[in-house]
Order: structure tokens, then sequence, then C-alpha cells
């Protein structure tokens, strides 16, 4: 869809039709789906549906999890009956009457990546064959994510991504049976360039440390063409495990190498990591070049600033959502979030709430569970008041396009969780991209067809 398609989508702010109401939302009947699909994998029996909650309860993105399952389980919670209804009475959509989805209650189970494709898989794997489960949703690294989505296609099964930020999940790697909420790192980069360039200069030397799996390829990709077509240069770009713990080793060459950016490609644990190691070797108080060294966190979370601390001040990344945000939608999730637990809800908690409420109401649209109905469902669905603003999940390739979050470290927090502010929104229609993008596979890259499964 061109960018002008889009425009005429009417979910573009600040133009002609920013005040322009939502589309209708289509309405499906079970009818439409029980000629010649008499089954599907998991068809739920009874007066309850199972839904498998898979994220990172161990490894480098445990953090991202705990808060993720704290996210589902308050949008069961909700989707029950229980609570304040968080963001389902902001929800533009109104299918969601807290009896269910489809008139069946919610139940769940839950499964431990660890931030491994295989353990992921075979979570998955469990949930699907042993529970049951309808629809699988998490997970807070892109290489999971790629990895689940491609078994719920061949399993029959829709999968709700969690926390990805690669283009491959909705880009080379789409499945028909996938769908993401999150936004790319095409995004990012398509964001944070312009911001850069602005703060920093055009004329500047970037050195990236990239996580050796699919997101930080496409991150370090993302950046490296965004910020080069306004002028700067890449000096390197080297891979780090996923497991490593300590930078120190990959840090110290930064120092001879004429760069005057650190780029870290890096996310959760890794990140924290690496950005102190970074402090720890002064490269926040050295100049090069005639300029002050500055670092740049591509992804950032309120949780990696948390881990962080004071060294993220003043550094510049983006975001999917924070609880800052003043939208409707926004304040009742941060309002129920908090009353349940105590603190503020992380953009990865914020996405995974999100997607359980999407996948819900489009199953309340379809009037079924087949897989294939809720893809109809939700493909060029519009919508609104789900803290984003303004938001199209594509038909071509189910990826969420909506405004993006530019943030950097607050110099004077107020608290343990107001370490980030939002410096910009950037308008959508600077980051949409066409399905057939090169970083996204270009035209090679397809859907294929629902997977009904059984």
């Amino acid at each position: 869809m061109s960018k002008s398609e889009f425009s005429r989508r009417r979910v573009l702010k600040g133009g002609a039709a920013a005040g322009a109401a939502l589309a209708t939302p289509t309405l499906f009947t079970g009818a439409v789906w029980a000629d010649g699909h008499t089954g599907f994998t998991n068809a739920p029996q009874g007066d309850t549906v199972t839904l498998g909650f898979n994220v990172p309860q161990s490894g480098p993105y445990a953090d991202e999890g705990a808060d993720e399952l704290r996210a589902y389980e308050l949008a069961v919670e909700h989707l029950n009956g229980g609570g304040d209804g968080g963001m389902i009475p902001t929800f533009s959509s109104k299918t969601l009457d807290g009896t269910g989805i489809n008139g069946k209650k919610v139940e769940y189970v839950t499964g431990d990546t660890q931030t491994k494709s295989d353990a992921a898989r075979a979570s998955a794997k469990s949930m699907i064959e042993k529970d049951g489960a309808v629809m699988i949703t998490g997970g807070s690294s892109s290489g999971v994510a790629v990895a689940v989505q491609a078994l719920c296609q061949e399993a029959g099964i829709i999968f709700m991504a969690g926390l990805t930020h690669s283009n491959d999940t909705t880009g080379k790697d789409r499945k028909a049976n996938g769908f993401r909420h999150f936004f790319n790192s095409y995004m990012s980069g398509a964001a944070l360039a312009p911001v850069l360039a602005a703060n920093y200069g055009a004329d500047r030397k970037a050195y990236h440390l990239t996580a050796d799996y699919n997101w930080g390829y496409t991150t370090e990709e993302a950046v490296t063409q965004a910020t080069e077509a306004l002028g700067w240069e890449t000096v390197n770009a080297v891979k780090t495990p996923l497991a490593s713990t300590d930078f120190s080793s990959y840090i110290a060459p930064v120092l001879n190498s004429g760069a005057d950016v650190l780029v870290l490609n890096h996310y959760g644990g890794n990140m924290v990591n690496s950005l102190t190691n970074a402090v720890q070797f002064g490269l926040r108080e050295k100049e090069v070049n005639g300029k002050n060294f500055e670092i740049v966190v591509p992804l950032y979370s309120r949780l990696m600033a948390r881990g962080a601390g004071a060294n993220v001040k003043g550094i510049f990344g983006s975001t999917n959502w924070h609880w800052s945000l003043q939208d409707e939608g926004s304040k009742a999730f941060v309002k129920s979030f908090g009353t349940k637990y105590g603190f503020p809800p992380s953009q990865a908690a914020h996405t995974c709430y999100v997607q359980t409420l999407l996948y819900a109401d489009a199953v309340n649209r379809a009037g079924s569970f087949n897989p294939c109905a809720v893809g109809e469902a939700l493909a060029d669905f519009e919508f609104d008041g789900l803290g984003n603003g303004k938001t199209l999940y594509r038909g071509a390739d189910h990826q969420c396009f909506k405004d993006v979050l530019v943030v950097k470290g607050k110099e004077n927090p107020d608290s343990e969780f107001d370490l980030l502010e939002v410096v910009e929104v950037t308008p959508v229609d600077q980051v949409i991209y066409e399905p057939d993008h090169p970083q996204m596979g270009g035209a090679a890259a397809t859907l294929g067809e629902c997977n009904p499964g059984a």
C-alpha cells in the first residue's frame, strides 16, 4: 500500500482527513466459515477457550517477559468482565463486553521461551498439542517470534506477536497466520535519523555494536541506511553474542576507531550491560573529531532505562509506546495496570495487552475462532483507542502502522519509573514503506495462504 493509499484510509494524523472517523469495522459471520471449513486446529469445545502466553521467563529478556505476563493476565481479567475493563471502553471497536471471547470464558497457559528459538517452539508446540491453545502470543526476541510464527503457520494457529522489532517478522519471514502490533527496525531508523542529525549534526562517524541475531541485523541495517542518507559515515559494525554479559572487549576498540557515536543495537539486559560498560570506559566524557562523543540506543524500553539508571540521561532512542502518553487509551491502561501491580507498564506489556484485545475483537467480529476468519477480520483493520492513536493492521504483510515515539533519557527524572521523555511523535507517513521494500525481503516476501489446520 502506498503512502497516498494509506492516507485515503484515514489513519494519518495531521492531514485533511485527520478528523475523520475510522471506518466501521467489518463484521463477519461464523456461517461464512462453516462451508468448506468444518474443522480447524483446537476448535474450542464447551464454554471456555484457551490462549497460550509464550514469554521469556528466563534469559536476558526475562524482565520484559515478566511484564508481558502481567499484561496478559490483566487482559484475560478484563475480557472475562473483571477489574475496570482497562482499554476495552476506549477501544474504537465495541464487540468486547466482558463475556470472554465469542461468549466463551478465557483461560490461559504459559511457557518459557528462554529467549531461545528452539525452547520457544517447544513450549508453543506443547501449548498447542497438549493444552489446546487456539492462539499463541508473546516473546521478546525476534528470533523467537520468527520461529514460533512459522510453527503456528504449520499448525494452523493464529500467532499474535509480542515484542518483536526485527523487520523480518513481517518482512521476509511474514506468515498469513501471524500478526504484529509492535513497530520495527525500519520505523526506528526512519524516526530516529532526522532527530539525531538535528541534534548531533550530519558530519558524524558511527560505530555499531549489534546483537548477533536477526533483530540486531535489521536494526543495524535500518539505522545505518537512515543515518548515512543524512550524511553520517559508518566506520565499523561488530556482532556481539546474545549471551554476552560483559561487553568490555567490544567497547575498548571503539576508543581507537575514530568514531564519535556508538550505536548499541542491543536490547534488554544486553543493552543495560553494554551501556554500563561504555560509561565505565569514559565514552560519554570523550571528545572525538572536535565533537562530544554520543551514544544511541535505537530501541528503548522503560525496563531497560530502569536497569541502566543514570547512564541513560540524554541518550536518544525510539519506542513503540510510553506510559506517559495522555490519550484516553494509554491513561486507562496505565491506571488499570498500576492499580493491579503498583508501577507503570512497559511497552512490552502494552503491546501484549493490546494484541490480546485485538485477537478477541477479531474473533467476535468474525463470529468464529477459525484462524482464517480471524485473519480476514484483522487484515486492513483500522482502529483507535489502544494507546498509539489511529492504527492500521495492513493486510499485505500483517504489520501495524502508527506514529513512532522518539525518546531520550531524562536529565532530572522524578522517579525510578520516570526515566524517559518523549521528544518527538513521528507521524506514520514518515515511517511507512511499501510491502516489497528491500529491507523487508523485496518482492520475494509473501504471506502465503492462511492455514486453518485440522
